[in-house]
Formats: structure tokens, sequence, C-alpha cells
């Protein structure tokens, strides 16, 4: 059997164009000569839906969209993830299933049984589990149908971490499967390709049997889906693979256990620079913009964010714009205007003293005898986040805001201020990793300034102010923010792990702490690690925390 794995990037409620894309993929997998084409999970109406699933009308279009795609297919046979009613008297409405389309028709469903609670997965929320699933025959093949989380329960891999009490695919296989197929809508971390790798090699090796996986690709909303689908034969070899943030068509042959091999992004700074360029390019388009604007300190933050721009947008699609006040050094200005140069963006000065002197002059009656202090300081940076925005609604141009992870993990931002926004393009990205990319960037095409990478890091809000004036080292306080954030370590536990100073590591947390009724009204923010703030990350506000 020569199967395809259709790696498409779906849209949420964009029916027409993801049923087109599923039609377009099957044809040219019947033509090059395929009995099966795959596609991913929900890859009718896209993932994830989320409460658009409450709204009966998009069940009922699902339904509808697919029993259109079976009728107008080619001879070939297509399994692609839709919404389905629950069938059920009592539990949720819809399902989350995948339909065999063959002969015109919706020969087979097969229900997804395990549905993810965790991170930033909400399944339980909408979806009924399926109660039971079946084999399905095709061609002389016994398949095992599973979807996404089905296939992410196995006893050797995961050992004590498993989340449930049955492994679909490990039933399927004893009922008589001898092919794995999985459709899956998997999102991106860093290292998440290389456990899923592993998880599918040791399914494969343990059960002698070829696993099948083709994963959607894409970003939507926060989440960006890498695809990189595969086929590994049953002694583990990866015998097919598909790019990695691209869309893709690849074929394997089960009698041959051969395949193509697409070349896919390898390394941590490609690979977080690529899904920061997909994501951002994504969630511009598919939120009907065609323009973004940044505001261009002369920083590395704002320099790493304008490449990925250009790089998912095109130049011509972006423009930088710089606001400097009388605290801004001359080669802070410099510095932009070179960055905007080299990457060949258009660049807009507009100096904010004149407003900032009329802020402070309108304030000082009530101000009178206090010294000037943060709140003056962040004046400055509510006045630059009107103005892009002023600039946003005259031209129609998306506001991308420059923060990193480790500022919004501890509250060196302002509300208001450099937080406004659309989409918050290195949210997720530690600022020991914005260097490491910006370098990245450089080694691909020297776009940022020398002068961007090696000076010391600062807002520029006061004279001779430096991070370092109120935070630890970025190399400490990212190690504090992946250790308390992403694994739940207490102060302790990080103090002696690491070595640092305790009273350091409680002031971090507190900072950590205290800023979450910021991040909670922060733009949405790419994720491209374990645990990002925002979606995903549910914290109260309120708290007063012991632990």
């Amino acid at each position: 059997m020569k199967i395809a794995l259709g790696q498409i990037n779906p849209t949420v409620g964009d029916f027409s164009g993801n049923s087109k894309k599923i039609i377009e993929s099957a044809s040219q997998a019947h033509a090059r000569g395929a009995h099966l084409a795959l596609f991913p999970e929900l890859a009718v109406c896209g993932y994830p839906p989320r409460d658009l699933l409450e709204k009966p009308a998009f069940v009922a279009r699902s339904q509808q969209v697919v029993e259109e795609i079976a009728r107008v297919l080619p001879d070939i046979t297509v399994i692609c993830g839709f919404v389905s009613p629950a069938k059920g008297e009592t539990g949720r409405s819809v399902m989350n299933s995948a339909a065999t389309l063959r002969h015109g028709q919706v020969q087979f469903v097969q229900s997804k049984m395990l549905l993810p609670t965790y991170d930033v997965f909400d399944e339980l929320r909408y979806f009924e589990p399926a109660s039971s699933q079946k084999v399905l025959p095709l061609d002389g093949k016994q398949l095992a149908v599973t979807i996404c989380e089905d296939a992410w329960n196995d006893k050797h891999f995961w050992h004590r971490r498993r989340l449930y009490k049955i492994d679909p695919v490990d039933e399927l296989l004893r009922a008589g499967a001898n092919l794995m197929l999985n459709i899956s809508a998997s999102p991106f971390h860093l290292g998440k390709r290389e456990l899923r790798r592993e998880m599918l090699e040791t399914i494969a090796r343990d059960n002698r049997v070829a696993v099948v996986f083709v994963n959607q690709v894409g970003g939507n909303d926060s989440l960006v889906f890498d695809g990189s689908s595969m086929v590994i034969a049953p002694d583990g070899r990866t015998v097919a693979r598909a790019k990695s943030f691209a869309e893709d068509l690849v074929f394997f042959d089960t009698e041959s256990m051969e395949g193509d091999l697409h070349q896919q992004i390898e390394g941590e700074e490609a690979s977080a620079y690529a899904a920061l360029v997909l994501g951002t390019r994504d969630y511009v388009r598919k939120c009907g913009f065609e323009r973004v604007v940044i505001g261009l300190s002369g920083g590395i933050d704002s320099a790493l964010t304008a490449a990925i721009a250009v790089d998912a947008l095109g130049a011509d699609h972006v423009t930088g714009l710089a606001m400097p006040s009388q605290y801004s050094s001359e080669d802070s200005v410099r510095d932009a205007r070179e960055l905007a140069c080299k990457l060949g963006i258009r660049f807009e000065v507009v100096p904010i003293g004149q407003i900032f002197d009329v802020y402070r002059k309108a304030l000082a009656p009530i101000f009178s005898g206090r010294q000037e202090d943060v709140a003056e300081e962040n004046i400055q940076s509510r006045i630059r986040g009107n103005l892009l925005m002023a600039f946003s609604n005259k031209f129609g141009e998306l506001v991308l805001t420059t923060g990193n992870k480790s500022e919004l993990g501890v509250g060196y931002c302002t509300l208001y201020g450099d937080m406004v926004g659309g989409l918050a393009v290195i949210s997720d990205v530690p600022k020991t990793l914005v260097y490491r990319l910006s370098r990245y960037v450089n080694s691909r095409k020297p776009v940022i300034p020398l002068s961007t990478l090696e000076k010391p890091p600062s807002a520029e809000l006061r004279p001779g102010q430096k991070d370092s004036d109120t935070l630890p080292p970025y190399e400490i306080l990212d190690n504090i923010l992946e250790d308390y954030v992403e694994d739940y370590h207490t102060a302790e536990q990080i103090a002696e792990q690491r070595g640092y100073d305790l009273k350091l590591v409680r002031d971090v947390i507190r900072m950590i702490e205290r800023s979450e009724y910021k991040r909670q009204q922060a733009a949405p923010g790419l994720k491209i690690t374990p645990k990002a703030f925002g979606f995903g990350r549910r914290f109260p506000i309120a708290q007063k925390s012991e632990v």
C-alpha cells in the first residue's frame, strides 16, 4: 500500500479553505499512485477550535464538509480529522473524530479515546471520549486509527508518567492491527520533535509494527505546529519524513518500507527561529492583517523581533518606529536606523521628549514634593505605546510587541506601554536565548548591529539606566525562571541545586508572582518552550502563595 502524508496548514473555522487543501493534496497523492492519504487531527475545522465547538452550526458544518469532501475525491481513500456529534444521551455533545472517506462516502469513523487536559490542552471541556475502537480493514491491511494523544500512553516509554489507564494503541494491536496510523495536531516546543520521535520509535520497535504519523503545521493563535510528519519502520528506523514548519506531501510504501525523506530544520536556535517566523506569519495573516509596525529602540529585543517579522512577511510589510526621549542615547537611534536599513524596512522617527514634558508639566501640581521615579519612567513607555497604536490605527498595521520571557516573567515591562500590541512575538523567548537567536540571525545575514549585541541591556528611561540595576544577570534569572515556572521547583530546591543565594531566588519568585496581573493583560505570545506564560498557564492573580 502506498500512503501519502498530507501535512497541511489549516485555519480554524475556514471550512472552505481547509477542505480545498485536503482535496488538492489528495488529488496529488492519487496522481502519484497513493492508495491512502492521511490528514491531521481536526483538519477539516482546524485545531484548536476551542469554544467554537459549542456552536451547533459549527459542528453541523464540520459534518457537512466531510461528506462534501468524500463526494468529490478521486479514487483514493482519505482519513482526516473532523468534529462529529456525540451519540450518547449524557456527556458532551461532540467528539474529536477521524473519518475514513472512500467511494464517495464516509465509511468509517473512529473517535479519540484519550483527551488531554494539561498545559495548552482542554479537550475534556468539549469532547466526549470514545468508549470503543475497531480495527479498520483496508486493502489487505488491518489499520489502527488513532488520534494524537491516543499514542501518548505507551507503558514502555512513559513508565511512571502514564496519565491514562488504557492504551488505545496496545488494544488495537492486540485486536489484530498490523499498521498503526496516528493523525495529530501536536504543538511545537523546544525538544518536542525529539520526544515525539523517540516515543513513536519505542511503539514501533516494541510492537514490531510500522507507525505512520501525520501532524498539522502552521500557527493558530499562540500555538505553533511544526509538522515533522514521519513513518517509523518496525525496527525503529525513520523511513519517511516531512519538512518541519512547512506544508508538505510525502509518500511511503508499506511493502518496500521506503519513503520520502525530506530535509528538516535541525538545531535549537534554527528550530526556535523557524517556529517564531511561522507563528508570526500565520497570526498576522490569519487575523486579516498584511503589515506590522514595531517600536525600534536600538536594543536587541526589538532587533530580533524585526528580523523575525521581515522573514515572516517580507521587508515591504514591516515598519520600524523609533521614539527617542531625552534619555535615549545617540547610539541607540543610530543602531535602530542601521538595523532598519539592513533589513530594508520603512523607518520613521517620532521624538517623545516634548510630549513627555507636557505630561510632567500637567502632573507637576499633584506630584509636587516627590522625586521622579518609576511613574515618570513608565509615562515614556506609555507614550510610545500610544504612538504605536495611533500608527496602527492610521495605517492598519498590527503592532508587534518586543518584550522577552525574562522581562515578562518578573514584570520588567510597562502595562499599557511596551506591552501594547497585537502579538508578543518573543514573549516565550528567555533573554539568553534572545542573544543566541540574534547571533543565529547574523550568521545567516548580518543585519543586527554588533553594538546592539554587545551593549548592556537598558530600557533607557532614566540617565545611565541598565537592566542589571534591578535584575540579576540574565544567565541566573533565566535559570530561576525555568526551574520555577516550567519545573515548579521551590526556592529552596533552586538555591540548593543551582548554588544561588536563597534570598535572591526568593526575590525573583516574588517578582514573578506579583506580576501575574500584568501577564494576564498581555498580548498573546508565541509558545516555543514547554511552559509559556499565557495560554496553558493558569494561575490566580489574587493569591498569597506559601510554597
